[in-house]
């Protein structure tokens, strides 16, 4: 039923997710360490979430549909989001204008004060093409938005069950504040460090490059806990292939991306750019090769800096709907 057997682990996972947040509901006392773990079963719900919709975790249409709206149930949001402000939107302009997820929207610097912000700006203009793909869908496509509408369901009334039965259990005021340490937090957490990893992934990279387009993190930890999610550069040049592949694809580009797009350990780079550069600025990231504001000789790009136009055509940035 799985397409690749690595995908054993991601169910492991996916059935490590409730299990984790509802032991906070049998026995409360376990929240302050439970609650970090269910943080980061959250952010691996957001990661294999973007697997899925790259490559479909089975080959039966409904189980993958259960999938989708299984992980939105600890992501954060419905799982179909990815596919406009992602598949369709990101994939295709790759931190260019166009591309709803830009790092370098009202700023050209890289400080942790941007990266901070950035997934709140991220997520207000990431509306435009979700809007523009549900209506498309809502026009051509009646069974699309059948599902659409039906993730939004399931994750409302899920978690709207899921509070009245902490309610139920605790008492109204404990209750709210089980749910929120089991289920809020680690969805807030998720969406904010998936879209921060975006940020980091392409801050400073040359987008008009054919390798230097985006920055890898290789430490085995990382990737092992997040699904390989650290290669970012070759995922980016074979947006379809399952995430277990990925390290014998990286090693065949590996030798052609710049040493700085290509650091090993995510925290380690986080020190240096965040807490050691704002005082010895030699460790701050420099922009590699071409900015994504500045194309080639020869083309163009409609934009205006931090107010890029963006394409109002449904057809453009939902495009397979």
């Amino acid at each position: 039923m799985l397409r690749y057997s690595a995908d054993r682990r991601t169910l492991l996972w996916c059935l490590a997710m409730p299990v984790v947040a509802l032991s906070m509901y049998a026995a409360p006392s376990l929240i302050p360490y439970l609650c970090p773990l269910a943080c980061y079963l959250a952010l691996s719900a957001g990661v294999i979430a973007h697997n899925h919709n790259h490559c479909p975790t089975f080959r039966n249409r409904k189980m993958n549909e259960a999938m989708g709206m299984w992980l939105s149930l600890f992501y954060g949001y419905p799982t179909f989001v990815w596919i406009p402000t992602h598949n369709l939107n990101h994939h295709k302009f790759v931190n260019k204008a166009g591309d709803a997820t830009i790092t370098w929207r009202y700023s050209k610097k890289h400080n942790f004060l941007v990266a901070f912000v950035y997934p709140f700006v991220s997520s207000y203009w990431q509306q435009e093409p979700t809007k523009a793909f549900i209506d498309k869908a809502r026009e051509r496509n009646p069974a699309l938005f059948r599902q659409i509408v039906l993730q939004y369901v399931i994750w409302g009334g899920t978690h709207a069950a899921l509070l009245a039965l902490a309610m139920v259990l605790h008492g109204v005021s404990a209750g709210a504040r089980i749910w929120v340490f089991a289920f809020f937090i680690p969805a807030m957490f998720s969406l904010w460090t998936i879209m921060f990893f975006n940020y980091i992934q392409h801050v400073h990279a040359d987008p008009w490059s054919d390798h230097d387009h985006s920055r890898s993190f290789t430490g085995k930890a990382i990737n092992f806990f997040l699904f390989n999610n650290g290669l970012h550069a070759v995922h980016h040049e074979t947006p379809g292939l399952h995430w277990s592949l990925l390290p014998e694809a990286h090693a065949k580009i590996a030798a052609s991306v710049h040493p700085d797009l290509k650091p090993v350990s995510f925290f380690g780079w986080c020190f240096r750019v965040y807490v050691l550069a704002p005082l010895f600025p030699s460790f701050g990231t420099k922009q590699v090769g071409r900015a994504p504001y500045e194309p080639p000789t020869g083309e163009t790009v409609n934009v205006a800096f931090g107010d890029e136009l963006q394409a109002v055509d449904s057809g453009i940035n939902a495009a397979r709907v």
